[in-house]
Parts: structure tokens; sequence; C-alpha cells
């Protein structure tokens, strides 16, 4: 894969950086020179993985938390590893328990979305599992910034004060007092370059390092979880948390033009973006900036996601596997579907047979993509009292339908939008992408993975391009910076086309590529957020 010499027109101005020792490509610099730092005391990709993402849930607190989801693909020693590190809904919760309080459908904030928080667990898993530092080590940068406060940057000061506005005119039940007790001390958001500091979030970080992640789900941070859920009539239980551990999957890919593109398994959406692909890649796209490419792919997404919402859930209620979502004769079946015009998508039926992004490479040779989320825009709203923890409100997910293959049941994990990607080419890692935002993510995942494969493009360049975005039926959307000639010509061929106001919901992404013959690092990094890329 080239990875220098190849622009886009619509360029931020970013340049691909070029490193050799390490590199650490994420959505907030101090977080990115949090996992570098790490790395350069002896730490491994992972390590700086773990510094990182743990960093991350500090100083871009709107987007990940410790009481969300992850998901990570690792590269090591020849071999491809993934990590689900998502939880299940509580135990005792059901269809009938929510629709007594009232509900018709589950709601987005408060304590019934709540599920099992996997991130701790995670960075305890990849530590104890391929790490070089003690977690006590890696930990703390996190910890100094939690404790001594850090100067908000831009991108994210920016959405915080948003958040701070709405939050005033939707979180009025109590068990949201302590959410604005910690991110809204002084009676209002904290200002771009103001510092702001969480000592409770430093002493739950202390307390996971030195007890292994034991105190979270098992220990004195297990027992305030439980007792603040049920003090507010929530399901979420010290049981529930006890019993919680991440899962070591086998990541599913398909060859595209001569790459592998890995995704996690289901229950996350990282299928979508295979089955858009395996759909695209017996077409030809010449350039580009051509009609022709831009229909084919909204096309073959609106196809893939069609199928992902109707089919993906917990593995273990999925009526479908991987093998047959992703065969060659059914998406040969759903090519066929996509003509010269926009169709209304639906799902098929196969033959039987609010998040942060970073990824990491070492002079060694390891790589990481790693996604970190507690849903939407600070989870829940719920923060637990004298802890820093906001709950995810990943249960939001579930459907009350019980007849939907995603229905909510006690135990059983949602659908996941969060997904790491990785790219290899015979058995040898180019190296790891992703895009974070909600819906966005395969979508992105396939117009990145496009623009590095069919156009060439480098890593910057590829996260620089205008995206689009499917809505719904014909609808697409596309980023204030999208060409007027295209949207022109899609609305031509059926597409219902809307220009978005700002690139708010479009992804924000990381790239790392290895050269193969001379180990040289490669990075890009989102211009639509405070993006940074440290390197060694």
């Amino acid at each position: 894969m080239k990875t220098d010499h190849q622009y886009y027109p619509y360029s931020s101005q970013r340049m691909t950086v070029h490193g050799q020792k390490g590199m650490v490509a994420t959505t907030q610099p101090l977080a990115a020179q949090a996992g570098l730092r790490v790395m350069q005391q002896g730490g491994n990709a992972i390590d700086a993985a773990i510094a990182t993402a743990a960093c991350l849930t500090v100083v871009e607190p709107n987007s990940t938390s410790i009481g969300g989801d992850s998901f990570v693909l690792v590269w090591t020693k020849g071999e491809l590893h993934g990590l689900n590190a998502s939880g299940p809904a509580p135990k005792s919760i059901s269809i009938d328990k929510v629709k007594e309080l009232g509900h018709d459908h589950m709601p987005g904030i408060g304590v019934l979305p709540i599920t099992v928080p996997g991130t701790p667990a995670s960075w305890v898993a990849l530590s104890k599992r391929f790490g070089k530092l003690p977690l006590k080590e890696v930990l703390k940068p996190a910890i100094e910034y939690a404790r001594d406060g850090f100067p908000v940057s831009s991108e994210i000061g920016k959405f915080w004060d948003i958040r701070f506005h709405e939050y005033t005119e939707q979180y009025k039940g109590e068990e949201f007092q302590e959410w604005f007790n910690v991110y809204a001390p002084n009676g209002r958001a904290p200002e771009i370059g103001e510092i702001w500091k969480s000592p409770d979030h430093a002493r739950t970080l202390e307390a996971i390092a030195e007890t292994d992640g034991e105190a979270f789900y098992r220990g004195e941070l297990a027992e305030k979880i439980a007792q603040c859920v049920a003090k507010h009539n929530g399901f979420l239980t010290k049981e529930d948390l006890s019993e919680y551990e991440p899962e070591w999957v086998q990541p599913i890919s398909v060859n595209y033009r001569g790459y592998d593109i890995w995704e996690i398994p289901p229950n996350g959406q990282g299928i979508v973006a295979l089955m858009a692909l395996q759909i695209l890649k017996d077409f030809d796209f010449v350039a580009k900036d051509s009609i022709d490419a831009y229909h084919k792919q909204i096309e073959a997404v609106k196809l893939a996601y069609m199928d992902g919402l109707k089919y993906i859930t917990d593995p273990k209620s999925m009526i479908v596997t991987e093998k047959e979502l992703l065969s060659e004769q059914y998406a040969a079946v759903r090519r066929a579907l996509i003509n010269d015009q926009a169709i209304l998508p639906e799902a098929g039926e196969p033959v039987p047979g609010g998040t942060v992004y970073l990824a990491t490479a070492d002079g060694e040779g390891n790589m990481v993509s790693f996604i970190q989320s507690h849903a939407g825009d600070f989870g829940s709203g719920v923060v637990v009292p004298g802890t820093g923890i906001c709950l995810q409100n990943r249960g939001s997910g579930f459907s009350l339908d019980p007849n939907h293959h995603n229905a909510l049941e006690g135990g059983k994990k949602t659908f996941h939008t969060i997904i790491p990607g990785f790219i290899t080419k015979g058995n040898e890692p180019v190296g790891p992408f992703g895009i974070m935002c909600g819906m966005i993510q395969p979508q992105a995942h396939v117009q990145v993975v496009m623009n590095l494969v069919d156009f060439v493009l480098n890593p910057q360049a590829a996260l620089d391009a205008p995206r689009w975005r499917w809505i719904k039926e014909k609808i697409i959307e596309v980023e204030p910076q999208f060409p007027d000639h295209i949207a022109k010509a899609l609305v031509r061929k059926g597409h219902i086309v809307q220009r978005a106001v700002d690139s708010g919901m479009f992804g924000r992404g990381q790239i790392i590529c290895r050269d193969q013959e001379t180990g040289i690092l490669s990075g890009g990094t989102e211009p639509r957020a405070d993006g940074s890329i440290a390197v060694w």
C-alpha cells in the first residue's frame, strides 16, 4: 500500500506523519502523548494503547468513560487477536419490566439503558496477555491528568458546552445531579483552554490499577455502582458486575483487491463494512471522484446495513452466521440489485450455512486498533457519586419488540456500533484503522478502505476526503465540503441528498500503515477533531 505523495484535493493541509520506533494516533493530543510516553518508558504498542484509552476517559469525557465498552484488534508475533469487551444487559431486566415503568421503547438516558461496562476489563485483559509494563505504570498519565487537571482542547470544549446546555433541559432527575457536579462544577461547561480536573476519577483509576480491575467488578467500586443504580430503580447489580469477563474472539475478514480487511465479529457492526466491501469488490472503479464510484458505494452500504440492522445482535441469538452473511454467493445476490438508480433497500435472506478511537504501533511490530465508548455523549448521564464513573447507555440499542432479533433480554448483549478495523496483506500487517461515531462507522470504514486501496490515497488524505452517510431509504447526507457537482449527479440518480451544516456526525478516524519492506510507519489523524499523532 502506497503511503506517500498521494493527496486529496480537499486536504486539511495536514501531512501524513512518518516514524520508526513508535506511533500513537488519536483524537486528543495529550492522550497521544501519554501513549508515546509509556512506549518510551519501555512499554509496547499494547501498553501505549491502554495508556491512551485510559487517558481519553479523562481528556475526552464526552466521548468515552470508565463506564463504557471497548473492542480491540491486536497484531503481535504474526497473529491478529480480537477482544470483545462489551457488556450485557443486567440479568434481571426484561421487556415487561421496562414497559411496566411506562416506556414503549428503551430510553436513552437514566439508569434503565445502563449495561455492564467492559472497558476496565479490556485494559486488564490486554495488559495481562500482551503488555510489558505493570498496569500501575500504564495508567499513571491518566491518573495525573485526572488529579492535576488539563486544559480542555478546542473541539472537545465546543461539544462539552453544547451538551451542557442540552442536558440542563433534559437531565431533571436526582440521578443526574452528579453529572453536573463533575462535568459542570462552576455551573457551566469548562471553557476551551480552562483547566478541568476530577480527583474522584483519579482515585477510581488508581483503584483499578492497584487491583487489576477487581475493585471495579468485585470490590468497593462495584458496590458504589450497584448502590447508585438501585437507588434510582435501575437493574444493574453487583452480581452482574462480578460475573463479567471480556471475550477473546476470532476476527473476521474479507479479501478486497488483495488486502484482507478485518473486523470484530458480532455483536459489533463491523460485519456491515465487510458485507459492503464483498459486494463492491467485483466492480471496477477508475477514479474516486466519479459518480459511479459514489453511487455504488452508497447502494452497497444501504444493502449491507439493512442486513446488519435485521440480523446483528448477541451471537448466541443470531439466526444467521457471519459465514452466511459474508459468502460470495450472498454477495452476488445483493450485488445484482444495484443498478443505475437509487433503490429502496430491504434486508435479504442469506443462504443458511459517543466513542473514541486510537491506533498504536511500535518498533517491535506490534500494532493495536482500539475503540472505546459509552454510547451517546456522556453515556446515560448517570455518574456514580464519589467515583467519577459515567455509566454508558448502550442498552438503548435494544428493541422492546419481543419479535425483533435484537429484543431486550437479561444477560444479552445488544447490537453494538463501535468497531475497530485492521488491514493485512499476504499475512503481514498493513495496519490499524478506525472511524468512530455511531452508525456511520461501517460506512466510513468502506470509504476509507476504498480511499486507501482503490484510489491509492495516503493515510491523511484518506481521512481528509469528504464523506457521505446513509440515513434511511434513499436519503444520504453529505459534508459541507462534499463536491457540489457530485451531489447534484447523485440526485439525478434518485438519491435524496441533504447537505450537513457541519461535520459533527461524519466520524473521527485514525490510520497507521507499516511499509512491509522498510518497516516505516505512516499515520493520518482526523481533521474533524483535535486529532494528533505522537511519533518516535
